[in-house]
């Protein structure tokens, strides 16, 4: 294990991660950052890398790509100073100070203050033709992607029965032909007033007891084969996209419950605040974040997560 003690290290690559340690490097913190090695199944930089195109994030008019978008904050993180380890974190240990961090590779550092910016994943079903055509057709954030052009005026398919779909299915319905909505079981989870809206939007057909079984489609979505739970009847809903709204996974493992979290496992933070259960360890973006997800709001809470640790460690050197 290293003798040195960083000032701040940042667990995470993706838009709250990038912020995070553009204001730290500016602060003079030095920051070392933890980008992950493949961590979640999921490329540093996170769940944008995963995207197509990105219209939704200021200061692109005519969009970016994902991937292009993270390269870019990657770049001026380093331009400020953050040293970037391509590695992900499997342990910590908050119980001590200064904290301790241990990696994949087994190495071991230490750190005065921590910023956990490790996303959540989205919740899919391994179904025929998920990974050949994923982003090809189907997409696990309604809000993020729904309004390229790939999905609009044409039916589209929603697998959910919680808030989180019905919500996908109406914002949906404003770009879509139609929208199907299969829900496994013959009622809802969601709250009586957002399934009374679904009820009441013309352009939405709920599914009831349906089983998604395999995505159609050769270069795009084309369709859904679906099953009657019940019967075991089989037939296909023609779709140009599929759209998943089963959840999300914080990626909070490895702290091994030494972190406020909710039942999910989302970290609970202060209100109006990044700060944790642990004095000096900060969390942002969509690892405590279960109601937007969105990059914007997870660069936000990045800054203030930096922000505050900066303060933070200023309080503890007075």
């Amino acid at each position: 294990m290293s003798n040195t003690i960083e000032n701040v290290i940042i667990i995470g690559s993706g838009p709250a991660g990038h912020t995070a340690a553009v204001y730290a490097a500016r602060a003079d913190l030095e920051p070392l950052m933890y980008e992950g090695f493949m961590a979640g199944n999921v490329a540093a930089g996170g769940q944008l890398t995963t995207t197509t195109d990105v219209e939704n994030y200021p200061g692109f008019p005519e969009g970016i790509q994902g991937p292009q978008l993270m390269d870019e904050m990657r770049k001026q993180s380093k331009r400020f100073g953050t040293r970037i380890k391509t590695e992900t974190v499997a342990q910590v240990d908050l119980s001590r100070r200064p904290f301790r961090i241990r990696t994949e590779s087994g190495d071991e550092v230490q750190a005065r203050s921590v910023i956990i910016a490790t996303g959540a994943t989205a919740k899919t079903l391994d179904l025929p033709g998920v990974s050949r055509l994923w982003q090809k057709g189907i997409s696990a954030c309604a809000i993020c992607d729904g309004a390229l052009p790939l999905f609009r005026n044409k039916p589209l398919v929603v697998i959910g029965g919680g808030d989180s779909a019905c919500e996908e299915a109406l914002y949906l319905s404003k770009f879509g032909s139609e929208v199907h909505m299969l829900v496994r079981r013959d009622q809802m989870r969601a709250s009586r007033i957002m399934q009374q809206r679904v009820q009441d939007n013309d352009k939405i057909t709920v599914h009831w007891n349906t089983l998604p079984v395999e995505v159609l489609g050769d270069e795009l979505v084309s369709g859904v084969r679906v099953k009657d739970k019940h019967s075991g009847e089989q037939r296909d809903i023609t779709a140009g996209g599929l759209f998943f709204a089963i959840g999300h996974q914080p990626n909070t493992a490895f702290l091994e419950g030494q972190l406020e979290s909710d039942e999910v496992g989302y970290l609970i933070t202060e209100p109006d605040s990044t700060r944790t259960s642990v004095e000096g360890v900060f969390a942002a973006g969509d690892v405590k974040d279960h109601v937007f997800r969105q990059a914007v709001t997870a660069a936000g809470s990045g800054c203030m997560a930096a922000i505050e640790a900066e303060r933070w460690l200023a309080e503890q050197s007075d």
